[in-house]
């Protein structure tokens, strides 16, 4: 066989195999997903900053110019990064005053030695 034979065969070849995977895909029908989306669960919950940062989320960046998105992200912000109020109701704890002994004093375990490491000079690294 000679090289223009050959390549005229594989170009056949190669047109036939592209017509008939363009006729199988034309010929499947749609199948439904296998999985359903939860956002339509999740905004008909009962929180409203949800439903407001979804759509401000659909708007892009005209949400940066809406108002309404403004304070919904501010809020957003504000539930996770204010303390909550659980931890502003408690008392903070007071340091022990003169008078006042530590209910628990620290153990002989506890404390903590002040040793002082060896001086090393920097150019022979040797302990003095």
């Amino acid at each position: 066989m000679d090289g223009k034979l050959l390549a005229r065969v594989g170009a056949i070849g190669f047109v036939t195999f592209a017509i008939t995977a363009t006729a199988i895909e034309l010929s499947r029908k749609d199948e439904p997903p296998l999985y359903r989306s939860t956002a339509a669960a999740t905004e008909t919950g009962a929180d409203p900053l949800k439903i407001e940062l979804r759509r401000c989320q659909e708007l892009g960046e005209a949400g940066t110019r809406d108002p309404a998105c403004l304070q919904a992200w501010a809020d957003n912000r504000d539930r996770f990064l204010k303390p909550s109020q659980a931890l502003q109701a408690q008392p903070a704890p007071q340091a022990p005053g003169p008078h006042r002994q530590p209910q628990n004093p620290p153990s002989a375990r506890d404390r903590v030695v002040n040793e002082t490491a060896p001086d090393i000079d920097s150019h022979t690294n040797e302990a003095r």
